[in-house]
């Protein structure tokens, strides 16, 4: 950039990884490409584990969890686990979503987590997400996207509201936020477009989960590049950085480094590919069990040395509303991970917890930041709880900085994708 001063990262193949996850599913798919071209084995949750395959993966939907183990590892072996979300707030497209009012076909959305809905609006917007297609025993559910400009929320002109500016913008759910699909010309209905989509005739298409997703792709902004504005921040970037972590993680007999990415955390993590559920300790305790010898008392051990980082973004402190933070931990947009206290365990980070990361970050020579909320602010939540209660172990929250949290486009610090990287690269080997 003209006149920067400032060393710019090379933020390409983050910026690559958002761009191509629009969905939770598009999350699971793309990490394992980048499994796939590292020498990582797919393995089938119907079948056990084979042992011998010591850098693996499995997936179940928009979730997927990835493990290395040393050639002298065992049933014993403690692991250490790095864990974020692949699901971000936004919209679900309704069973029969379609309505005409005043000539204009509109989509009918549930709002899915807690997005800040008036960003979505007048937006660009594409489709994504999966089908389920066929009929008895052939049934079967196939991806799709559609990156055209397809969708809009357009908003009300402010002659037909002039106070918004000064009493604020309140949007009815129902009402307000059908996205406009069209011009009601009779051209065909909102499932024979699924069904082309799809590859499909309309009457084998049995059900969708999609969603729209904004199509403004992910790029550096700020006087000398400082910054990193997209959509799905939260939580993309904390999965992309766990799997660059494990990728570059040299195996050790000492751990088992583990990478699991977890669906449905927006709405409260509670389903069979959620950090609430069985589906992360059912996959930990295999790996550790997949061993000829190893019995579950053997897990058990394992598990008392074990510890894992919940990697979820961190609210930096907002230039313009400061009063929002608590005064004395102002955190910085680039300024190092930032490890989340919370006396009510919203967060599961403790003094025991948050030392093995710290260690990692010492190593790594990486700045750490330190967040508690405004104490008339409750927190949010992470999958820290969840992994902790789960799974018997400690857990520290940590995150990467960031403004806008929960919009259609938030923005970070450029570096510090990079800079928790790096910590988890180490964490993920250390004993």
């Amino acid at each position: 950039m003209t006149g920067s001063t400032r060393s710019v990262p090379d933020t390409g193949a983050l910026r690559a990884f958002l761009d191509a996850c629009p969905t939770p599913w598009h999350a699971a798919e793309t990490a394992a490409g980048l499994l796939d071209a590292a020498g990582f084995e797919a393995q089938a949750l119907e079948a056990p584990f084979d042992a011998t395959r010591r850098r693996s993966y499995v997936r179940r939907g928009g979730s997927l969890i990835a493990w290395q183990t040393g050639e002298g590892a065992n049933a014993r072996t403690p692991m250490r686990i790095a864990a974020a979300h692949t699901d971000s707030p936004g919209f679900r497209i309704k069973p029969r979503p379609e309505s005409v009012v005043a000539g204009a076909v509109r989509l009918g959305v549930e709002v899915y987590g807690g997005p800040l809905l008036n960003s979505w609006l007048d937006r660009d917007l594409g489709i994504a997400g999966t089908v389920l297609v066929g009929t008895g025993s052939a049934l079967e559910i196939r991806p799709v996207i559609d990156s055209d400009a397809l969708l809009r929320i357009p908003q009300l002109a402010i002659h037909l509201d002039r106070s918004v500016n000064d009493t604020g913008l309140k949007l009815d759910r129902q009402k307000h936020l059908p996205l406009l699909w069209g011009l009601d010309d009779g051209s065909g209905d909102f499932t024979s477009y699924v069904a082309e989509l799809a590859g499909v005739a309309a009457s084998q298409v049995r059900g969708w989960d999609l969603m729209p997703f904004d199509l403004t792709p992910a790029r550096v902004c700020g006087r000398q590049g400082e910054l990193l504005a997209s959509a799905r921040l939260d939580d993309l970037l904390s999965c992309h950085a766990a799997i660059e972590a494990l990728v570059q993680t040299e195996s050790t007999d000492e751990v088992t480094a583990v990478v699991a990415l977890v669906d449905h955390e927006e709405v409260g993590s509670t389903s069979s590919t959620g950090a609430d559920g069985t589906f992360v300790p059912q996959i930990i305790e295999r790996i550790a069990s997949a061993s000829a010898d190893g019995e579950r008392n053997d897990f058990l051990v394992a598990m008392a040395s074990s510890h894992a980082v919940s990697l979820d973004m961190a609210h930096a402190t907002h230039p313009n509303h400061p009063e929002r933070h608590d005064p004395g931990h102002t955190v910085l947009l680039d300024g190092g991970p930032v490890v989340k206290h919370n006396a009510q365990q919203r967060y599961a980070t403790s003094l025991a917890s948050m030392a093995p990361f710290l260690a990692a970050c010492d190593a790594a020579d990486v700045a750490v930041q330190h967040f508690v909320s405004h104490s008339e602010m409750p927190c949010g939540s992470t999958i820290g709880p969840a992994l902790g209660s789960g799974l018997g172990i400690g857990v520290v929250d940590v995150g990467v900085a960031q403004l806008a949290m929960h919009s259609v486009r938030e923005v970070c610090g450029s570096s510090d994708h990079g800079r928790l990287s790096r910590a988890l690269t180490r964490y993920l080997s250390q004993t």
